[in-house]
């Protein structure tokens, strides 16, 4: 890791002042968009924004609209973000300073999971009805069963498993299946749907699908039907799905293309207003899979929803 002098003296310039310090060190935990970043600092958007700008221009921070919101993270380069985690590792952990802003950054989680968990309670119940809203289902499902494969599979792991959906329909294919959910009205749901279906060898298990604690490379199988576009931090989703796949194993990933569809953000709870085939793709390799295949089931209507299927592998040892 080298950089010149004219190059060196723009990033400290850049990172050397007490807000964008505080930033980096905020975007170093998770994505944020500008009024999250505004809340939490306690600054005005125009401030806030002032700040981003700065940082984007030296390379210190990635900034990405979707659709009437803007997020950023903090630089993908290894080079810079090398740099910037080294000076915020000297920060102390006493300074009060930072210490607020971690403590601000944990009410905007907690905010944000508690409207998200207010509305899988108010929806479980009637899970498929909100989904028909987007594109027909039993065309997605085809798709899926023909992205999937016959199997048989050893394992198969159902990240965000909802009112698992995906363990029923793939269930014929599958050995032994866990599903995952952070609900556990979902879970009930899921428990009862599984009974029906006679499938005994499936587990459902209340779990954060980022922290899974599951066993790297123990599933042939892993499912994210759907759950991306409700996360903060998809590509840790993604990544920790590819913990998951084992040698010659696949990862279905099953979501909406990027969309102008602003309202879903308050009435359903979207954080992302889709995701794009090369995002998906960097994730994927990044978790040392090869380039995702992708599939695009587009809308019956002109306001709705393409659906994506993205269907990833590691290679075989």
């Amino acid at each position: 890791m080298s950089f010149s002098l004219a190059e060196l003296v723009d990033v400290l310039r850049a990172a050397g002042e007490p807000t964008r310090l505080r930033i980096l060190a905020l975007l170093r935990r998770e994505e944020l968009s500008v009024m999250e970043l505004c809340q939490i600092l306690g600054q005005s958007q125009p401030r806030v924004s002032r700040h981003l700008k700065l940082l984007a221009e030296a390379g210190l921070v990635q900034r990405f609209p979707d659709g009437a919101w803007v997020f950023y993270r903090l630089t993908l380069a290894d080079d810079l973000r090398a740099l910037v985690e080294h000076a915020l590792d000297r920060i102390s952990a006493a300074e009060p300073v930072t210490t607020l802003d971690l403590e601000r950054l944990n009410r905007v989680r907690q905010s944000r999971e508690a409207e998200a968990a207010a509305y899988f309670e108010r929806n479980a119940g009637h899970w498929d009805e909100v989904r028909s809203l987007y594109v027909d289902e039993s065309e997605v499902e085809r798709a899926i069963l023909e992205a999937t494969g016959p199997g048989p599979f050893s394992r198969m792991v159902d990240l965000g498993t909802g009112a698992g959906r995906m363990l029923t329909l793939l269930g014929d294919r599958v050995r032994s299946a866990l599903g995952l959910d952070l609900s556990q009205q979902m879970l009930n749901i899921a428990r009862r749907a599984v009974a029906e279906a006679g499938l005994e060898r499936c587990e459902l298990r209340h779990g954060d699908i980022l922290f899974t604690g599951l066993p790297s490379r123990g599933a042939d199988l892993v499912v994210i039907h759907r759950v991306l576009h409700f996360l903060s931090d998809p590509r840790a989703a993604v990544n920790e799905a590819a913990r998951l796949v084992a040698s010659g194993g696949r990862l279905l990933i099953v979501d909406f293309a990027p969309h102008n569809l602003e309202y879903l953000r308050q009435a359903h709870q979207h954080r992302r207003l889709g995701l794009s085939d090369d995002e998906v793709a960097r994730w994927c390799n990044d978790g040392g899979l090869t380039e995702p295949k992708a599939i695009a089931l587009p809308p019956h209507t002109s306001n709705g929803l393409t659906v994506k299927i993205w269907l990833s592998e590691r290679a075989a040892a």
